[in-house]
This record gives structure tokens, sequence and C-alpha cells, in this order.
């Protein structure tokens, strides 16, 4: 009998090795106030480099939306969505989200190599640790945003409920996405410098500063493959139910599948890799 065999007879486990996914799940279950002390340590600990503090969760997306959105509004002339600054405000706050979810996710391991080498803990907390950081940061915008709508005219509604579910989805949605990228810059960590050009590429593609059906009214085709688009039926979701207007109600379902089927990959992919963490 080797030693192995006989440490596992014995009920002893290599340190470090990858346990069952349903135990693995407990674990991170069992520290879920750990995970969020974690987010709110950190967003506490930005807040207090800057002068301003909490302001700035409120300044930056307010600043990005009068940037982007006075560029766009010469860019786009007579093919403007209507209600421009309400669209462009929702948008910019939602996909500031994802961005940070994906960019700060991407480095939630090698950012912590110390505490990585140092601790036994599943490494699953780190990329949800950043994802629940910026959905921590998105709920003063958030706020912010359902002040500024009534003073554009837009009265609030039942609809605006639907925030609720679709915010639940959309932070399912980016915990998948933060999981795949932790584990794909562990292996290639040249991926956090080409993180910023992707993430840019679906700024400007994704609808957050145009109307799809006014961009592409000549192009059905392109209106056809954004029905499939999971950013952009995030957005169209949310300023429907905010704005009012019609809007296909399959993207609800269309959603709730990419954010379901992203975490659950998101969460296999990450776990298959355990071991790796804090040696590669």
């Amino acid at each position: 009998m080797t030693v192995a065999q006989l440490a596992a007879d014995r009920g002893l486990h290599r340190v470090g090795a990858r346990p069952p996914l349903a135990s693995y799940l407990k674990q991170t279950w069992a520290r879920r106030q750990f995970i969020v002390k974690m987010a709110q340590f950190r967003l506490r600990a930005d807040l207090d480099d800057n002068r301003l503090g909490i302001v700035w969760l409120l300044l930056q997306p307010v600043l990005n939306a009068i940037v982007y959105g006075t560029i766009f509004y010469f860019l786009q002339s007579d093919r403007r969505p209507t209600d421009y600054v309400a669209h462009v405000v929702i948008g910019v706050f939602l996909f500031q989200f994802f961005s940070k979810s994906l960019s700060d996710g991407a480095k939630s391991i090698t950012g912590n190599q110390s505490l990585v080498q140092s601790l036994a803990f599943p490494r699953l907390t780190l990329p949800l640790a950043e994802v629940m950081e910026h959905f921590l940061s998105l709920l003063p915008s958030m706020g912010l945003l359902l002040l500024i709508l009534p003073l554009l005219g837009h009265t609030p509604d039942w609809s605006w409920l639907l925030l609720l579910p679709l915010l639940a989805l959309y932070t399912l949605f980016n915990a998948g996405i933060a999981m795949i990228a932790a584990r794909l810059t562990v292996h290639v960590r040249d991926l956090t410098q080409v993180l910023p050009f992707i993430s840019r590429i679906l700024f400007y593609t994704s609808g957050v500063l145009f109307d799809v059906n006014r961009i592409f009214d000549s192009h059905p085709w392109v209106i056809a493959v954004y029905d499939f688009h999971p950013l952009y039926q995030v957005l169209t979701i949310a300023r429907h139910s905010l704005m009012g207007g019609s809007y296909n109600p399959y993207y609800w379902l269309y959603f709730s599948l990419y954010a379901v089927i992203t975490f659950v990959v998101g969460l296999v992919f990450f776990w298959v890799a355990e071991e790796r963490y804090g040696r590669d």
C-alpha cells in the first residue's frame, strides 16, 4: 500500500487538494460573511484614498455619462434616441457594473497571491468579493438614477420594481464572467492588458450610448443579432422598465438563461483549477 492510499484510508487529504464541487460550494457559503466584509473593506479602502470619499461613487458615472453622452450627442445627429439623457445615464451606470466586475474579477487571484499562498480557503470567495464590492458601489448610483429620472419627466411606476430581479440576474451574470476571467488571468497574465480593450469595445457596441433600432434601421439582420446580446438585453429591459415603452418580453428569458449558464460555467471552470491557484 502506498503512502497516498494509506492516508486516504485514514481520512487524510493532500494540502490544497480540490474538494468535491458540493463541498466546495458549502465551504464558500460558510464564508459568505467574509465575502461581504471583504467587499465592504475594499470599497471603504478605495474611498478613503479619495478626499471626496463616497461622492466619487456618484461623480464617476455621472462624469462618464456627461463626457461620452456629449460626444455621441453630436455624432448621432438625427439618429439620437428619444429622451437621450435618460438613455445614456441608464446605459453608463449599468455598464460600469459589468466593466468593473470583469477587470477587477480578472485580478482577484493574481492580485492576492500572498493571501492565496498563505491561507486555506475556497479561492472562489475572491472573485465573488470583487463582484459584491462593485454591486455595493452600484447601489448609490442607482439611487441617484431614481432621483434623476423624475426630473427628466419619468414618473415612478410599479415597473421600476423590475430593476430588483434584473439586478439579481445581472449580478449572477457578472459573477460568472468574473470567475472565468479570474482563472484565465492565472494562466495568461497578459490578459489583464487586453481586458480594458475588450471592455471598451463592448462599451461602444452594446447600445450604451445609442439606439440600436435607429442606428441600424437599414440593416435588420444586425438588429436581429442584438436580440441575443446579453448586455444589450439588460440595458433594454432597464430602460423600458424605467422609461416606459415596449420591448421583446423574451429578453427576460434569454438573459435569465445567459445569467444562469454563465454562472454555472464560470463556477465549474474556476473550481476545476482550484489546486493551481497560488502555484502558477
